[in-house]
């Protein structure tokens, strides 16, 4: 149902390889056509890319999500780690060895556009103590910032914002903001503006996974722990979600006594985040608690989605469409989407699926009944992935 890890890693390789591209390319051009003013080839440097990194975003997110950095692979893996809902270790393992050959492959790439050495290793020295603070900074911001979007529901900025906060760390840190082990491994093998001499790589990497710990850390105790008044507003505001805190206490409770929850969410919850329901009532009894809403809800349950779900003897005429709230959506662990698009909030620890189905809204019986088949395959797999052995 997801994309192939073969494929995600393929994503991975090439977005981290173009964006070392970006970042070496643009120094040596920077190099040539301002030389002498380092303060030019930083402005063109980092301007290069800011611009980049956010088009490169956009390619392979959709794929494999465009972590193009081990730290942020690593951050994703462990807040998930608990309900599979981030990068699996077996994932992990494959993404960063694929962002590591890819920063590799471009920084070669680089040295070979401009008539240079395939391999240059570099002899810039980077290990100076007020470096590694600049870099802890660098890389603990960008965990911060990444995460702190995907849990206010605004992913969909990342690209804009990850390329800015890169392109404005440039700046402010006395690192230049590498923020990245990949690419760190990459300028090495270029002796130009933006290399860094193998010798300072093992120093560099020690100080990029300790700040993604403090930037987990961080996010954890701001964001995570604590649903702080700006997301309340940003959900309210921009999707109608309001928040209740009695009801996150007790999905709070739900999760904690290991009792997965999982919500379906459409548009209209009017069928098939209905039928989904159904089904996964019907197939995994108790041993799950069950949620649909949707963004927008109808007035009543479909009535063809009622007669086919009737047909294999699941009755869902009591349910009543209902509005996706906040807490509802924050105190779920599996959150499946059936196209409410960005209307329904991200908020990382949380395992997520977008179900691609047809909408039975204005079909006959004969049209829903296929629908209400592939939805029971999908919710059989997902109750054999959620409670094994049932």
């Amino acid at each position: 149902m997801g994309v192939a890890l073969w494929r995600r890693a393929i994503a991975e390789l090439v977005g981290t390889a173009l964006l070392v591209t970006v970042v070496v390319g643009s120094g040596i051009m920077a190099a040539n056509l301002s030389p002498g003013d380092v303060g030019v080839q930083l402005l063109e440097n980092s301007i290069a890319t800011a611009f980049g990194l956010a088009v490169i975003i956009l390619v392979v997110g959709p794929v494999s999500g465009a972590h193009l950095n081990p730290v942020v692979s690593l951050a994703d893996w462990w807040l998930g780690r608990r309900t599979r809902a981030g990068l699996a270790a077996r994932d992990l393992g494959v993404y960063i060895p694929a962002q590591v050959a890819g920063a590799i492959i471009g920084a070669v790439l680089a040295n070979l556009m401009f008539d240079l050495a395939a391999v240059d290793w570099s002899s810039k020295a980077r290990d100076e103590p007020y470096l590694w603070l600049g870099e802890v900074v660098a890389t603990c911001g960008l965990v911060l910032l990444v995460f702190a979007l995907a849990r206010s529901g605004r992913a969909a900025v990342a690209p804009a914002a990850v390329g800015a906060y890169i392109g404005a760390a440039y700046w402010f840190t006395s690192s230049t903001s590498f923020a990245n082990p990949a690419v760190t491994v990459g300028r090495a093998f270029t002796d130009t503006f933006a290399g860094i001499e193998p010798a300072s790589v093992p120093g560099s990497w020690s100080r990029n996974w300790s700040a993604c710990w403090w930037g987990w850390g961080c996010w954890r105790r701001c964001i995570r722990t604590r649903r702080r008044a700006w997301s309340r507003w940003w959900s309210r505001t921009r999707m109608g979600l309001r928040p209740d805190p009695g009801r996150a206490e007790k999905g709070m409770s739900q999760m904690t006594q290991g009792k997965p929850t999982v919500l379906f969410v459409c548009v209209h919850n009017a069928g098939r985040s209905q039928m989904a329901a159904g089904w996964l009532r019907h197939l995994a009894g108790d041993a799950v608690d069950v949620r649909s809403a949707g963004s927008a809800p109808a007035g009543q349950i479909n009535p063809v989605a009622v007669t086919a779900m009737a047909e294999v003897g699941i009755d869902i005429t009591g349910n009543i469409p209902t509005l996706l709230e906040y807490d509802t959506a924050y105190t779920s662990d599996v959150i499946i989407t059936m196209g409410c698009g960005d209307a329904c909030p991200v908020f990382p620890g949380k395992r997520y699926e977008d179900w691609k189905l047809d909408d039975p809204a204005g079909q006959g019986i004969d049209a829903v009944r296929p629908i209400r088949d592939e939805i029971r395959v999908r919710v059989e797999q997902l109750v054999a992935d959620l409670v094994p052995g049932r």
